[in-house]
């Protein structure tokens, strides 16, 4: 294997942690204020994700970085060409992150009411608009002899790419509802376990006409395995939902979102980013890629950082593992309160 497919192969598996952990995040942030009645059962929502939804952010970062260092060609286009949609995703990613440090600051209902809903966008343009990039980045778009993107934002918005993104909006709206059922107790997980039940219906055909569809847009005999697992996940987790096995219900969501992932990536191999204007001009793991040297050293870093930040995620997901209900929520203190205690001492 050479290290341009060693690191194809790095940038998938980053995007499968992103996609896995993230996708929770964004179900959650999605669904709070379906899942809380009160402020109080919003919170335990919340807190299933509070200590960890920053450090699932860092697969995207890392993606990046890891796209830009490995295939600087490939980057350049893909953020040239898709340049308004990632735009749209940061200014979404950056509200939502406020909108969960800043939620808690005022006891006002109207206060805590507008950054659910900031969270709630903030949450569904990325979970909308990754399922669209990346149906494009299968489907191909147009680019010309000079790796440049020569289409515009319309361009987009095919039918395909738009499903790709209906897929990843309610695949990550039920991931992150099988999330809660497994963190919660109480009202709060019956809820979410009553979403889940009545989602898989609507979520199983939306993904498998994407994973058919995917299969028809770039045939490659190595991506029907990663649709069959995909495809089975779904419906495992559904089997397991349907008999309040939550760990093994979530665990078969991650499972089917890895391996829908996998499937996109098989897809494409061995193009990064084909074109749509000619496959002469399709961006490769040859032409797009770095160095020998660049990809040398990159192999070697990660080889040395990767189970440091790996050990550092499971123990913090190990350390927050316990269920929440309302009981678990203490009390808001808002930033005049404690000003008040302080002038009282």
């Amino acid at each position: 294997m050479h290290l341009q497919d060693f690191w194809f192969g790095v940038i998938a598996v980053l995007w499968i942690g992103y996609f896995v952990l993230e996708g929770f995040d964004f179900g959650v942030g999605m669904l709070i204020r379906v899942l809380g009645r009160n402020d109080t059962e919003r919170r335990v929502a919340l807190n299933t994700v509070g200590p960890l939804w920053d450090g699932n952010e860092v697969w995207l970062l890392t993606a990046g970085g890891a796209t830009f260092a490995a295939f600087p060609d490939w980057y350049a286009t893909l953020f040239s060409g898709f340049y308004l949609p990632l735009l749209l995703v940061l200014v979404a990613l950056i509200v939502r992150g406020v909108a969960f440090e800043y939620r808690g600051k005022r006891d006002s209902d109207a206060w805590r009411t507008g950054w659910d809903r900031a969270l709630l966008v903030g949450s569904a343009v990325p979970a909308l608009l990754w399922g669209v990039a990346f149906a494009n980045v299968v489907r191909g778009v147009p680019i010309d002899a000079h790796k440049a993107y020569t289409g515009g934002f319309f361009n987009l918005l095919k039918p395909y790419a738009l499903l790709g993104g209906i897929t990843t909006l309610t695949v990550f709206l039920l991931h992150g509802a099988l999330f809660v059922s497994l963190k919660t107790h109480g009202v709060v997980r019956e809820r979410a376990h009553r979403l889940a039940g009545r989602a898989f219906p609507v979520v199983i055909p939306i993904a498998a006409g994407f994973l058919v569809w995917t299969l028809a847009e770039r045939w490659q005999p190595w991506a029907v395995p990663a649709v069959a697992v995909a495809a089975g996940g779904l419906l495992a987790a559904w089997y397991a939902d349907a008999r309040g096995r939550d760990g093994v219900a979530f665990a078969a969501s991650a499972v089917a979102i890895a391996a829908t992932v996998v499937a996109l990536f098989a897809s494409l191999y061995p193009a990064v980013m084909p074109s749509s204007t000619s496959s002469a001009f399709d961006l490769t793991v040859s032409n797009a890629s770095s160095s020998s040297y660049t990809l040398t050293v990159m192999t070697w870093v990660a080889v040395l950082g990767t189970p440091v930040v790996l050990a550092y995620q499971a123990w913090s997901i190990w350390v927050f593992r316990k269920r929440l209900g309302p009981e678990d929520i203490p009390a808001v203190a808002v930033p005049e309160e404690r000003a008040s205690a302080a002038v009282g001492t």
